[in-house]
Formats: C-alpha cells, sequence, structure tokens
C-alpha cells in the first residue's frame, strides 16, 4: 500500500460508482492520484449491485461473465480478490432440462479447438446436420478473422452460413440475448462475432462461465473502494452531483441543493454514470449527441424461492422461451450452488424482456414457476415460498448493427467520461465499463499521449 503526498498528487473526482467508476479510481489511485469517489446511491455497484429485498441482500439482476474478461479478472486481483473464491468456474455449456427436449453441450477440458470439437461430438439433442451447421459458421468465422467488411444483424450472418433452426432456436438466440441483450433480428452482427472470437474463438479458458458466487457489489466495487481508501482517497455515498463547474483553479462539483458536495476542486473528473447523467452534466461544456440518443435493452430477473432442500442437478440450465406461451425465462441459476446461505433460491432471468415489463409482479412470477415446473417435470416448483420481480428497463443498450458509441475523450481538457456505452469491440457488459473505466484514466494518467478518436463499437 502506498501513501500519497497530498501536496503533489493530482485530484480527481469519479462520478459514478458504478463498474466502469470504480474501474476508473482503482487505476488512478494505483498511479497515485488522490481520488474521490462520488456514488449517488448507498450502494456501490451501479447496474450490477446488491439490493435488499424484505430484509434479504439479492442481486438486481443476475450475471454471468467469461474466462475472456480479462481486464475484470485483472483488476479484481488487483484490489486483492482470489477470484477462485468469488466465481463458480465453469466449461462452456449450453444445457437444457431433460424434459425440454432441448440440447445438452458442454466443452472438455481440452486444449482449443479440441475442447469445442469433443463437447461438440457428443452433445445430445442435435442431429447431424445442426452440428455440421455449426461446424461451418465457426470455420467461416475463423476464416474471415472474425470480422465484417459491413455489420449487419446476427439473424442476417446465421442466415447467411446455412444455420438450422434447430440450431438457432437452441444455442445461437439464447447465446445472443445472454451476451448482447439483444434478440438477433435486431442485433450487431459484428459486436457478437467479438464476443465468440475472444471467447469459443480463443484459448479454452477464454470460453469458460464464471458465476458469481458474492453478491455483486462485494464482487468487485467494495474491494475497489477499500483500495481506493487504502491509499488516500474517499469514496462519499448518497451524493448525487449536479452540476459541473471550472475555473482557472480546477473543476467543482456541486452537489445537493444544501451546498452538499461543493468546495472542493479537483485536476481532473471522470464521470462515470449512465448516459443520460453524464449528458445533463456535460449539458453547456460540449455536445455528445450519442449520449441522448441511444436506445435501450431491459433484462428482468425472477427470484423464487422454495425450501431450502429444493436443488437443480447443475447450477443453471438454459430454458426454452415462447413468450406467447408464457414462458418468460431463458435461463435459471440455482443459487444455493453458489452461496449456501441462498439454498432454495432460484434465479431466473428474462434477457431484452421489454415484452415482460407490461405484466404485473404476481402474473410473471406464475407463469415462470409453472415454466419451470414443466420444464423440469417437478411439479413442486410451480409452488414457490415467495417470489420477487427485479427489472432494470435502461439494463443494456440496444446492441443493433453500426451503432455509434463516444471515446472516453471530451474534448475537454481533464474531463473524460467511461461506462459500458462507449467505444468497445464488446457489448454493454461488466467487462465492456471495466475496460472503459480504465481507458478513461489511463487517458488522464498519460495526457502527453491521448487515446485516439473511436466511434464504432464494430472498430
Amino acid at each position: 500500500m502506498s501513501t500519497i503526498n497530498k501536496q503533489t498528487a493530482k485530484r480527481v473526482a469519479v462520478i459514478g460508482g458504478g463498474w466502469a467508476g470504480c474501474a476508473a479510481a482503482v487505476t488512478l489511485a494505483d498511479a497515485d492520484w488522490h481520488v474521490t469517489l462520488y456514488e449517488a446511491s448507498q450502494t456501490l455497484g451501479g447496474r450490477a449491485r446488491r439490493v435488499e429485498i424484505d430484509g434479504k441482500p439479492l442481486d438486481n439482476g443476475q450475471h454471468i461473465l467469461l474466462g475472456a474478461y480479462a481486464e475484470s479478472l485483472r483488476l479484481m486481483r488487483k484490489v486483492g480478490i482470489r477470484t477462485e473464491d468469488v466465481l463458480l468456474r465453469l466449461p462452456l455449456q449450453m444445457r437444457y432440462p431433460a424434459a425440454e427436449n432441448g440440447m445438452d453441450f458442454f466443452a472438455s477440458n481440452l486444449p482449443a479447438p479440441f475442447h469445442l470439437l469433443i463437447g461438440l461430438l457428443r452433445t445430445k439433442g442435435l442431429d447431424k446436420d445442426d452440428k455440421l451447421a455449426l461446424v461451418r459458421f465457426m470455420t467461416a468465422a475463423r476464416w474471415i478473422g472474425w470480422h465484417l467488411n459491413e455489420d449487419c444483424t446476427v439473424l442476417n450472418i446465421l442466415d447467411r452460413f446455412n444455420q438450422t433452426p434447430r440450431l438457432y432456436g437452441l444455442l445461437w438466440r439464447p447465446l445472443c440475448l445472454a451476451a448482447l441483450n439483444t434478440p438477433p433480428e435486431r442485433a450487431s452482427a459484428q459486436v457478437f462475432l467479438n464476443v465468440l472470437r475472444d471467447s469459443i474463438g480463443a484459448k479454452r479458458s477464454a470460453s469458460d462461465m464464471l458465476i458469481p458466487k458474492r453478491d455483486l457489489s462485494a464482487l468487485f466495487a467494495e474491494r475497489a473502494a477499500d483500495f481506493v481508501k487504502q491509499r488516500d482517497g474517499k469514496i462519499t455515498l448518497g451524493h448525487p452531483v449536479r452540476q459541473l463547474i471550472q475555473n482557472a483553479s480546477g473543476w467543482q462539483i456541486k452537489g445537493n441543493a444544501d451546498g452538499d458536495g461543493e468546495g472542493d476542486t479537483f485536476d481532473a473528473l471522470v464521470i462515470a454514470t449512465p448516459p443520460r447523467p453524464a449528458a445533463s452534466l456535460l449539458d453547456g461544456l460540449t455536445d455528445l449527441a450519442a449520449l441522448q440518443a441511444f436506445q435501450y435493452e431491459p433484462i428482468t430477473t425472477c427470484y423464487l424461492q422454495y425450501p431450502a432442500n429444493t436443488r437443480l442437478d447443475n447450477p443453471f440450465y438454459a430454458l426454452i422461451d415462447h413468450p406467447e406461451e408464457k414462458k418468460f425465462g431463458q435461463f435459471v441459476f440455482d443459487r444455493g450452488q453458489l452461496d449456501k446461505a441462498q439454498a432454495g433460491l432460484m434465479a431466473v432471468v428474462v434477457s431484452a424482456s421489454s415484452h415482460t415489463l407490461s405484466l404485473d409482479e404476481a402474473s410473471l412470477s406464475v407463469a415462470i414457476a409453472a415454466q419451470l415446473a414443466k420444464a423440469f417435470n417437478r411439479p413442486e416448483l410451480a409452488r414457490p415460498l415467495s417470489t420477487k420481480i427485479l427489472s432494470e428497463p435502461y439494463a443494456t443498450l440496444a446492441c443493433t448493427p453500426k451503432l455509434i458509441r463516444p471515446d472516453n475523450a471530451t474534448g475537454i481538457d481533464n474531463l473524460v467520461i467511461a461506462g459500458d456505452y462507449t467505444a468497445c469491440d464488446y457489448p454493454a457488459t461488466l467487462e465492456a465499463a471495466v475496460r472503459s473505466g480504465v481507458r478513461a484514466a489511463r487517458a488522464l494518467i498519460n495526457k502527453d499521449e491521448p487515446l485516439p478518436q473511436t466511434y464504432c463499437c464494430s472498430a
């Protein structure tokens, strides 16, 4: 641990305590900057945080990471987290309950690409044409270097390579929803290829699925805050920032109407809020029109509490969703296999869930419980002890083809933005947020080497 010389250290305010803000704060503190992080809520983590429901700590949405998330894993280790203690590492898999008549695929432990080839050979639920179509797609993707001359939708590229309807329904559509939170008919094929390139197109461990065993705030954000405080930084919760003021001495922030947050002067600022609050703070300073133009996709998580001895055979399963048949769930996670304190708790995820937002909580919970009971052929799953629906209406950007995403640079000296919405190869994921935070911090640290302007996520 280092002690910062407060007389010489540069002072920076990081506005927003999500994963991007925490990544920026850690990177700056590690470079001996004096960091003050402001978070409007009482909990760190942003849209990947812990929430208290009826006295019980839950995540505001079930998340899954990939072994390819190199920056997230690096920063976790940087702040003192043993990733093997907080993440359940599983081989790449797409497994459906037996009663679903789906598929059962899981990668082997062999080096790439044999881990996928052996996994495909022993996959149940796909016939010869399905498997040949998958090999054809992966071979073509490698041949073109995972790069399209012109972006199109995921559905377009799947049609181009003659993917079978069964493979589409059981593999490509759920993977696209899970990775991009955007339906294949609207999702960017280039960004989807980027994710495939860095996971199943890379070394075996890159394709591993990492499921958090700790709540999302404890997984990274709170340890990041400890890291900053150990280096003489400051974390201020419950502090919304309303206005930025630039003067000859640097930057000042204006907080609540009672004057909270006024008086401190900073050499630099990182705005790590979602796009709309960022646009509000930048109003009158610069024009980043893209921040107001984004479209969003929601994510809904349904928590169902059963008796503590209720357990699935695996930590998670894919589900076949048919909204027209009131089957909304796409994945179910057995939280008790991740955290013993949550025994009997199931988390069912509905990505791109705009079709569920008009339903009342009771109706959606009943439908999802019935879906589980039928999928697993276990009637008792239709009768949970309690349920809770958590929805994030603005969970992620709609990751559409040729989407324009701004760089971290704002055109204003010593002022950068960070968030999963900034220019990146990846969709709006935890890894995209972390990469953006690190990139924003390094833009301030290495001012003499400005980052290039990049505007398209498929760069």
